[in-house]
């Protein structure tokens, strides 16, 4: 069976303002919502394997979460570390994210460490969720290890952090040098603009370095996307340039959702269309499917019980306490 590595941190939030009328909700975050929307919606034949240090704290919850997944996950490299699990806490104003803060100490996986786990691998799904999940020198030994599609998701590596934890958005130095690392490459508006005043410049110039494919999330407007002349498929990945062609781009709108929930929008999102792409799915259908399984995730509250409501077999979302 094909394999799909995740890379990623299991977080624990603490939720404020999603409801103001409600207290704080907690709930498991982080790479728990991308899991979710591959367990929904990878093919069957996939296995997915997640690549996760947790803290020693939170061992024993976080394996409860993974053995919620109805796709069985016998190839788990999951790996108790002796730190403080990885917290956030989120402030929301209106249906927006105000503020961050994380606490813990999980610390990011070195190369000596992660090569011998990705050798039997044929994907590979990297979300930094806490930013330190892998160094430059990492994902440059991880590109040079591995030949296998590598989707990564670009959003907390954008997000320096003050003392007390909160988090901010920050130039990413050697920009051009991370996105050499990967073949798709996901961020938000917001980090785009970080990178450049010119996002449309930045991603073609992402796509100069060898990315095949540059997607900048929109929030509730939808997506846009840049790829390299003729991609229509991850099986154009790394094919020669036709020369004298334009890149691709377009926006694709998503549909308003009534009182939307945003967290983990962005990682169902991508999730899904990387599963779908890793099914053969042509690049627009994978990117709409992607968008939908946002659109189901904005309408639910949290990862616990997600998986079942992206496949369409949870129709109410859970009453919060």
């Amino acid at each position: 069976m094909p394999k799909v590595g995740v890379i990623g941190s299991l977080v624990w939030d603490v939720i404020h303002g999603r409801d103001p009328a409600r207290a704080p909700v907690e709930e498991w975050g982080g790479i728990a919502y991308a899991l979710a929307s591959l367990d929904a919606s990878l093919p069957p034949e996939w296995e997915v394997v997640p690549l996760i240090k947790v803290g020693r704290d939170m061992a024993e919850r976080a394996g409860t979460f993974l053995r919620s997944l109805a796709r069985p996950l016998p190839q788990a490299r999951f790996i108790e570390v002796p730190t403080p699990n990885n917290r956030v806490i989120l402030q929301y104003a209106a249906n927006e994210r105000r503020a961050e803060r994380m606490a813990g100490g999980v610390p990011g996986w070195t190369w000596p460490e992660l090569g011998p786990m990705i050798h039997d691998l044929d994907a590979l799904y990297l979300n930094f969720i806490s930013g330190f999940e892998l160094c430059l020198g990492t994902a440059l030994a991880l590109r040079q290890g591995f030949d296998g599609p590598i989707y990564a998701d670009f959003h907390s590596l954008m997000l320096g952090m003050h003392q007390d934890g909160v988090r901010v958005l920050r130039p990413l130095p050697e920009a051009l040098t991370w996105f050499q690392c990967f073949d798709i490459v996901q961020l938000n508006e917001d980090e785009m603009r970080q990178l450049s005043p010119e996002p449309l410049g930045m991603a073609a110039d992402a796509i100069g370095v060898g990315v095949s494919l540059v997607v900048v999330t929109l929030g509730e407007r939808g997506i846009a996307y840049v790829a390299t002349p003729g991609f229509a498929s991850l099986a154009d990945r790394r094919h020669p340039r036709l020369h004298g062609r334009p890149i691709q781009s377009q926006l694709m709108q998503a549909t308003a959702v009534p009182d939307p929930d945003p967290t983990g929008c962005g990682d169902v999102f991508g999730a899904a269309t990387f599963a779908r792409l890793l099914a053969g799915a042509p690049l627009v259908d994978a990117l709409r499917i992607g968008i939908g399984y946002g659109e189901k995730n904005a309408s639910f509250r949290g990862a616990t019980d997600l998986a079942p409501r992206l496949r369409g077999e949870l129709l109410e979302a859970p009453c919060e306490s």
